[in-house]
């Protein structure tokens, strides 16, 4: 890592006062969950129809058939480096809120307490039927035994996670976009900012003259703006700019 860099971030993080991280599959990996958009993720393997509200409608078992795998990978996770700095951030009163991407809900489980999950979490489901919430390990064993998982009032659970055509949540998505118009530093951290709405957030933060640290294997829109950009695994990278922001 570059020890200019990660001093760079970090002076910018102890200055503000109302820091924002937008985070996304690159958070997740590090814990061992694939992405979803890199040359060996999951649309390289599966059509992105798969993960479709139409596909989940007209063909459950298909859909559950594709949704299982990832979700073993997913609640057998465990938060890893960069989730507890983020949560050290939070703690000190630096960080404000946690936008992410992701559906792992590991940032909660770290014991982040601002997080607007804009993809929803495979850590519950809902009966599309009478609307009963349960928990997603519910559903793990009548999968693998090939059944549809029901409700007992006999309504498919599905996981609350949004899938392709279906809207972000709404209270998410205003809360989210409110964290951006106030934020005076953004941390974008395992994230290459293509999937839109989310990825136009950052443009609210740059209105405000906010400065950019990006922490992301690959280029994003975003790099022409950023004043300090690193190409770093977010597991390494986020705790080194946490503790020489806190110092």
């Amino acid at each position: 890592m570059n020890p200019e860099q990660i001093a760079h971030a970090g002076r910018i993080l102890q200055k503000a006062n109302f820091v924002v991280a937008l985070t996304g599959a690159g958070m997740g990996k590090p814990s061992g969950i694939p992405d979803f958009r890199s040359e060996d993720g999951e649309w390289s393997r599966n059509s992105m129809e798969l993960a479709s509200l139409t596909n989940f409608r007209t063909n459950p078992q298909s859909f559950f058939n594709w949704l299982r795998p990832l979700m073993e990978h997913i609640l057998a996770a465990k938060p890893n480096p960069a989730h507890s700095a983020l949560a050290k951030l939070e703690k000190a009163g630096k960080l404000k809120a946690v936008i992410t991407q992701n559906i792992d809900s590991l940032d909660r489980e770290v014991g982040l307490q601002e997080v607007y999950e804009m993809h929803g979490s495979t850590r519950t489901a809902t009966c599309v039927l009478c609307q009963t919430q349960v928990s997603a390990q519910l559903l793990i064993e009548p999968i693998r035994q090939g059944h549809l998982p029901k409700c007992p009032c006999g309504g498919i659970l599905k996981p609350d996670i949004t899938l392709f055509e279906e809207s972000l949540p709404y209270l998410a998505l205003i809360k989210a976009q409110q964290a951006m118009e106030k934020c005076d530093a953004l941390l974008v951290a395992g994230s290459s900012l293509v999937v839109n709405p989310v990825a136009s957030f950052p443009q609210l933060a740059l209105r405000n003259g906010a400065p950019i640290i990006i922490v992301n294997f690959s280029e994003t829109y975003l790099d022409r703006y950023a004043e300090v950009i690193l190409r770093e695994d977010v597991a390494k990278a986020i705790p080194a700019i946490v503790e020489a922001a806190l110092v």
